[in-house]
């Protein structure tokens, strides 16, 4: 069944291109026709790419895979942010840092840095320095709260990014094509599709448009981290049942002595018959001695 179709996408504008002065010819197989000067989506082709990216992102949740969503335009951040935390995923909404994938340690020890501030008040430390120096840290904190506290629990790097906008996060797609992270993308009439793996041809303007289709993808993410889910509690169950199981191995192993036991015995059965061939042996001797006295009498 398909996540979206045609009529949602329709009222939500996802239909509106760029200007067509403006357009790329890159984006040609995803436009459908030309009217008033801008460029129309093909819906159809948006409904069947919005599928391959929502099936894409829900075997990645269920893997337990994390998926990076950047979106700092002002018309997508919240929504971004809000759809991105409701399924447990990091986001940028603020500001790409620069090498915040390629120079991803570095970019940990600044986490860890606001950690460690975190620390400082938990355990009175922070009191104890002059005002000047609590006013500074507090400035750093939140500086650091505002560009890195949404990727605060993302201890390594993100199995794909998920972008509104490409043309605006050139250096998040330039960064993930580098590190050979899959790329999902909302992309307009303007943009180069290229450097995208998973192409969404949408308008990435309206605020209707973005809502729409990252709620087809978040419902996806949902979907794969409760099939995760489940099957972590199947596991847990078979677990449970094995201990069950292993009393019974251990009844099993007085056979194998019992075994060893019967494998033993014809090996003593083999020798008895010795005894029998000594008895032969002794009738087989006393004709020869009866035969003597036959020898005399002849002399």
């Amino acid at each position: 069944m398909s996540r979206t179709n045609f009529q949602e996408l329709l009222d939500a504008g996802v239909h509106f291109g760029h200007l067509a002065r403006k357009w790329n010819p890159k984006m040609a197989p995803y436009i459908f026709d030309q009217k008033n000067g801008i460029h129309i989506i093909d819906l159809h082709k948006t409904v069947v790419k919005i599928d391959e990216a929502a099936e894409e992102m829900k075997m990645l949740a269920k893997s337990g895979r994390k998926i990076l969503f950047v979106a700092t335009k002002k018309q997508a951040k919240d929504i971004v942010a809000e759809k991105a935390l409701a399924v447990g995923m990091p986001s940028i909404t603020e500001r790409w840092a620069g090498g915040m994938l390629t120079n991803f340690p570095t970019i940990r020890k600044a986490v860890k840095k606001m950690s460690t501030i975190d620390k400082m008040k938990e355990d009175g430390t922070f009191e104890k320095l002059a005002k000047r120096e609590r006013l500074q840290i507090d400035r750093q904190r939140e500086k650091l709260e505002k560009n890195l506290g949404s990727i605060r629990d993302m201890s390594r790097l993100p199995a794909a990014l998920f972008v509104v906008d490409i043309q605006k996060e050139a250096n998040a797609v330039r960064e993930a094509n580098r590190l050979n992270i899959p790329v999902f993308a909302m992309v307009d009439t303007c943009c180069d599709p290229t450097p995208v793996d998973y192409v969404i041809p949408a308008n990435d303007d309206a605020a209707k448009s973005i809502e729409c289709i990252l709620s087809a993808l978040c419902a996806a993410i949902q979907e794969g981290l409760e099939e995760r889910k489940l099957e972590k509690e199947k596991e847990g169950e078979a677990e449970g049942a094995e201990p069950e199981a292993k009393p019974a191995a251990k009844a099993l192993r007085p056979r194998k002595g019992a075994k060893a036991a019967e494998a033993a015995e014809p090996v003593a059965v083999e020798a008895v018959p010795a005894e029998p061939a000594a008895e032969a042996a002794e009738p087989a001797a006393e004709p020869a001695k009866e035969e003597a006295p036959a020898e005399e009498k002849a002399e």
